[in-house]
This record gives structure tokens, sequence and C-alpha cells, in this order.
């Protein structure tokens, strides 16, 4: 714990957590104008982090790993959306699961377009060495690097995270079987991933992050 750099813990937390809540409020924000107000009726649809606080994905589970040295990784208290109220509900639910993603990409590229603007004689005299950076612009960055890493890792087509909507929208009926099976090991498939074989989202993350710097 005495070489943890409690400086950039605090950076990230500060740029993680918001962007997380934002991405969570956006599902349920998108699935009360299309005819869902669950959400709306839980106390969702606020920006208060305590109302997206997970007790085991937020907090148990990161500093249980974090502890361990073998990383972290967690999850927000996922927004409560009742499919069967929207007013299509197979393309509706579409809409509602792409919200978050989008937000987070949508928050990369203006942290990337800020930087490249206002702040970008700041960040061209480091040579991407960041922490050198002033407090406003390093913030920028870690903003727009971890969206782009929430915004990816979300899409992906593996149960419960929104890319799975996809597949579900375009799944024929008769896979459906399948599919379900398949749902109930998303968890463990995501784990093993992000723990056993992390190389394998490193192939996912790094283009579309070298697309992020190419903004910059």
């Amino acid at each position: 714990m005495g070489n943890v750099d409690w400086e950039r813990v605090a950076v990230l937390i500060s740029v993680i957590v918001p962007s997380v809540i934002l991405h969570e409020v956006s599902h349920g924000f998108v699935a009360n104008l299309f005819g869902d107000d669950t959400a709306k009726r839980a106390g969702r649809l606020t920006l208060n982090p305590l109302a997206h606080i997970d007790p085991f994905g937020t907090v148990l589970l990161p500093l249980l790993l974090s502890l361990s040295g073998v990383g972290a990784f967690g999850y927000a208290k996922p927004v409560p959306v009742n499919v069967s109220k929207l007013r299509n509900p197979r393309q509706h639910s579409l809409y509602v699961s792409l919200a978050g993603p989008l937000v987070n990409i949508a928050l990369a590229v203006v942290a990337g377009l800020l930087l490249r603007t206002t702040y970008r004689d700041d960040f061209v005299r480091v040579f991407f060495n960041v922490d050198q950076l002033p407090l406003v612009p390093q913030l920028l960055f870690w903003l727009g690097f971890m969206n782009v890493i929430l915004a990816v890792f979300n899409l992906l087509p593996i149960p419960p995270l929104d890319g799975s909507a996809f597949v579900e929208r375009l799944l024929p009926t008769r896979w459906w079987p399948t599919w379900l099976k398949f749902r109930q090991y998303g968890f463990g498939i995501l784990l093993l991933l992000v723990f056993v074989i992390p190389g394998a989202l490193d192939k996912v993350f790094d283009p579309a992050l070298r697309q992020w710097v190419r903004l910059l």
C-alpha cells in the first residue's frame, strides 16, 4: 500500500465515478423516453453516487481484488428497465442498451477535443507524460481514456454487457434457447477475460485507444 500513487488514484476515481453514473442514468433516461418509467420511479435518474452503489460490485469486489494485487474490477448497480413497458420492446431495448456506451463515447470525444484545443500546448510540451500535466488537462486525459475503455468494454457482445443487445436484436428465434443458456455464464466469462486472458481485451481496447490518441 505504501507504493500506491494516491494522487493518481484520486484522479482516476474522480473521472470514473461520474462517467459510470452518467452511463447508468442514460439507460434509465432513454427507457423513460420510450415509455418505461421504472428507473424514474425507483429514484435512479439521479447523479447522486449513493443511488448507484452496489455493495458487492462497487465496494467489496474492487477492494478485495485490489488488495490481492490482481487489479481492480467492479460495477455499479444496474438501472432497472422493464422491457415489456417500452412502446416497441424489441427495438427500443436496443436503444436503451446503447445509450450508456454512446454517453461514454461522447465524453471521450469532448475530453479529446478540449485537450487538442484549449490545452494543446500543455499536452504537447510533456510528450504524453500525463502526470506532469496541470490538474485540469490531466483530468481531461483520464476522462477521455477511461471513457474509451468503458465504451469498448460495455459494447462487448457478452451478457450482461450492453453489446449483447445487438446479439439479442439480430438473433433468430430458433437460437434463443442456446443463447439463454449462454447468458447465465456471461459474468464468469467476463472475469475470465479480465483476469486470466487480459491480452484478449488488449486487442479490443488498443485500436479504439489509438483512434482516440489520433484525435489528440
